[in-house]
């Protein structure tokens, strides 16, 4: 089996490109989901982002995601401690998922963070999607309901795309004038992976 990662910076369009291959018939991790279904469900977990950032994070029972994105967006400190704690726990989520497709020629896991969590010794390859910053700011803004600012800081707090660039095998723009589904069938076809 084959592993790709998909990457790219928050608002960059990589949930576009898993859509895509997941209607293709193809397996998708997406990390980003399972952290968050992690982070509701895994009991010592909870114990513990509660202990790190505060009980009123899971005041309702389950994670206050904006509670939560408001203490580490803003401290990259805290940001990591968040990692270290939820990142073990993809990974070994993840090994579970993969041997449950052991049978797939080629399954990819999507990634905001693929590099910066250390996931990219769990991947054959990597594909990085990239936007230009407006349209990504205009993207989250649109999508989480947040300001222009808080999308800056979200963006700012991952790696930029010229350093995530260092990982990728291949570059998906997803600019809204390149047309990105033949990028797409182009990096199959070509297996760049």
């Amino acid at each position: 089996m084959q592993v790709v990662g998909i990457t790219g910076g928050i608002g960059s369009g990589k949930s576009v490109v898993s859509r895509f291959l997941r209607a293709m018939g193809y397996a998708v991790y997406d990390s980003d989901a399972e952290a968050k279904r992690i982070m509701d469900g895994d009991e010592a977990l909870k114990k513990q982002l509660s202990e790190i950032f505060g009980a009123d994070i899971y005041a309702v029972g389950r994670l206050d995601r904006r509670a939560l994105a408001g203490k580490v967006f803003s401290d990259a400190s805290a940001l990591a401690r968040l990692n270290a704690a939820v990142h073990p726990a993809v990974r070994a989520d993840f090994r579970r998922w993969a041997e449950a497709h052991g049978d797939a020629p080629i399954v990819f896991m999507e990634s905001a963070i693929l590099a910066e969590s250390g996931f990219t010794d769990m991947v054959d390859a990597v594909w990085l999607v990239e936007a230009p910053e407006e349209i990504r700011v205009a993207r989250i803004v649109r999508r989480d309901s947040c300001s222009s600012q808080e999308a800056r800081q979200r963006i700012r707090a991952q790696w930029s795309d010229e350093i995530k660039e260092r990982y990728a095998s291949v570059v998906l723009h997803n600019d809204d004038k390149t047309p990105l589904i033949p990028q797409i069938l182009g990096a199959l076809q070509n297996r760049f992976i």
